[in-house]
Order: C-alpha cells, then sequence, then structure tokens
C-alpha cells in the first residue's frame, strides 16, 4: 500500500483514508501498524468488490444506517471488520473473500448496544 503523506487529505477529524489502495494521511500522523492494517482490511474488500463496488455499497450502507441509532459510520459492515480485525496481525492471511459479509446482519442494523 502506498502512503501518501500531504495537508489536504483525510478530512479533519480523520486520521487516514484509503483511496482505491492509496492511503492518504496527514503529514504530523502516527501511523499504528493497525491502523495499516486496518486500511490493507479495505483495500482488500475494494479489490473483492472491483473498487467501485465498494465506494457504492459503503454509500449506500451508510445512508441507510443514517437515520437508526448510533454512529452510521461505524456500523457499515466494512468497517465492522476492519475495526474488529485491526489488532489481529495474521487476519489477512487467514482472510475469506466477502468477510464482510457477515456484519451485515440484521440485528446489528438496529444497535442493540453490544455491536456498536
Amino acid at each position: 500500500m502506498k502512503i501518501i503523506r500531504n495537508h489536504i487529505l483525510p478530512p479533519r477529524h480523520y486520521d487516514a483514508i484509503n483511496i482505491m489502495g492509496l492511503l492518504f494521511c496527514h503529514k504530523d500522523i502516527v501511523l499504528t501498524k493497525e491502523l495499516v492494517r486496518h486500511e490493507l482490511i479495505h483495500t482488500r474488500q475494494m479489490r473483492e468488490t472491483l473498487f467501485v463496488g465498494f465506494y457504492l455499497w459503503y454509500i449506500l450502507e451508510w445512508l441507510i444506517r443514517l437515520p437508526l441509532k448510533g454512529n452510521a459510520y461505524l456500523h457499515i459492515s466494512f468497517e465492522r471488520e476492519a475495526y474488529e480485525h485491526m489488532d489481529e496481525p495474521d487476519y489477512l492471511l487467514r482472510r475469506r473473500p466477502y468477510a464482510w459479509f457477515k456484519y451485515l446482519g440484521i440485528h446489528r442494523l438496529w444497535g442493540n448496544g453490544k455491536h456498536c
């Protein structure tokens, strides 16, 4: 993954943003192994959804979850997978294709507190 340090991307209050497998971060951000792994998980998700599918699905899921209880961003299946496994150094070696799909469960949609 190529890392591009700049002062434009990502938007304020974000440490990094992954665009098409390129990791953009501000010049003063310390990139931890966990943050890089989180973004590598997103890159894998992007590849298996042919990149465009990732962004379309991401926006659609965010819009659906926006009016529901909790933080819509944290409820997105792609984010849930990445946050849950960012502390596991070997995760991408054992990850199954489309692993994010299991985070779409309807019980998670309503934000029961345990998974938000």
